[in-house]
């Protein structure tokens, strides 16, 4: 049986990363090829990597891929199959210094270990901290209270210049990479209503996208994402296309005056009839341009945008009905 000697931090034993691919392969009855698949697609397993880029798999991962084949063998599709291991499987051991005192907010020290990880530019420990971050609560939660925080501090500390560029897109990857992740994990798949979601055209950010299309997918819609730097004519086409229930932008950069009527007037015009509704840290700034092209600006809380997302889906349908 093929072992390389793991290169990464020592921890609990059936966690170390110990074996290749093709080892594990020949160990589980799952082709190499499916193993990267499912990998890419679910999240599951994720072995760790050697110096020289190896897969390395420990046995913990070696029992997630048997769990995942014996559901498919049952006749679970391999998408179902790797929720429900992910969903049944415990949190990895937690040592002992990274456990919360009594009266310290567990959230505010989960983002704490993961900004750690990003000031010592040391790409593994960032990001354990955010795959144990997921653990602590509900998608939602984990988004709201520890890794849009996170992202917001990593920016301020780059703009006061304690913090590289370099470092601050560190910490985008891996905070987008886990937010695409846990998305989808709880995308509800058999949805009966469904949001398009995209940025602005300027806007580059979009892990608060992802973010956003979380809370939908808590309220029972499933996301169509367009992603970073949409034109208002790839939103007419999407719209088209997709015919979705409501529309969501996003934008955390505020743009001049006279791009932000060019950028709403055309994405009022992309989404007509159907309702939209424009969120992000900049979409307060405006607010009366966007209500006066009949969109609507999110709420303060996320309870405050699900009132407001779920009169304007349920205006159109009565005027459809």
């Amino acid at each position: 049986m093929s072992r390389i000697r793991d290169t990464s931090t020592p921890g609990n034993g059936e966690n170390v990363g110990r074996y290749r691919i093709q080892a594990v392969a020949q160990m589980t009855g799952v082709s190499a090829a499916t193993l990267r698949a499912w990998e890419r697609r679910y999240g599951i397993p994720v072995p760790k990597r050697s110096s020289s880029s190896y897969r390395l798999y420990s046995d913990h991962d070696i029992e997630l891929v048997r769990r995942v084949r014996q559901l498919c063998d049952e006749g679970m599709a391999p998408s179902q199959a790797a929720r429900e291991v992910i969903a049944q499987r415990a949190p990895n051991p937690v040592e002992p210094e990274s456990l919360a005192p009594p009266d310290e907010d567990v959230y505010q020290l989960a983002a704490a270990r993961i900004i750690e990880g990003i000031e010592r530019f040391d790409p593994d420990r960032a990001r354990t901290a955010v795959e144990r971050a997921l653990y602590l609560g509900p998608s939602v939660t984990v988004f709201q209270r520890i890794l849009a925080p996170t992202l917001d501090e990593v920016g301020k500390r780059w703009e006061k210049g304690t913090l590289s560029i370099s470092q601050e897109h560190l910490a985008a990857e891996l905070i987008g990479n886990a937010v695409r992740y846990i998305l989808g994990l709880v995308q509800p798949h058999k949805a009966k209503r469904r949001v398009l979601l995209a940025c602005f055209a300027d806007e580059e950010h979009v892990t608060p996208l992802y973010g956003i299309a979380l809370s939908f997918a808590s309220w029972g819609y499933k996301s169509v994402m367009l992603g970073a730097r949409t034109p208002t004519h790839a939103l007419r086409h999407a719209v088209t296309e997709v015919q979705p229930d409501i529309i969501g932008l996003s934008v955390t950069v505020k743009p001049p005056p006279y791009r932000a009527r060019e950028l709403v007037d055309g994405y009022a015009e992309a989404c007509h009839p159907l309702p939209w509704i424009v969120g992000g840290s900049a979409a307060s700034s405006i607010a009366e341009l966007v209500e006066s092209r009949g969109g609507t600006v999110a709420g303060p809380t996320p309870e405050r945008t699900h009132e407001l997302v779920e009169r304007m889906v349920a205006s159109v349908d009565t005027t459809q009905h």
